[in-house]
């Protein structure tokens, strides 16, 4: 069973947005609430979010071979 409420969505995308139904039909639900203003707006990224980042991917150069490097 769908959790969409069809019926809604075509009206909020057909009159509410005047898309014509091809159009409505060619999109996704995540982009047609996005055009609907209901998506969840990006969050920043949070000092946690960035230390974890940060660990997960530490800025640290590969090792060099001496023969390529002249030493």
């Amino acid at each position: 069973m769908s959790t969409l409420d069809w019926p809604a969505l075509m009206r909020a995308g057909m009159a509410g947005l005047k898309l014509l139904p091809r159009d409505f039909w060619q999109l996704t639900p995540a982009e047609l609430r996005l055009m609907l203003g209901e998506a969840a707006a990006p969050q920043p990224l949070g000092r946690d979010r960035m230390a974890a980042l940060m660990q997960a991917f530490p800025d640290i150069a590969p090792p060099q071979d001496k023969e390529t490097t002249g030493d």
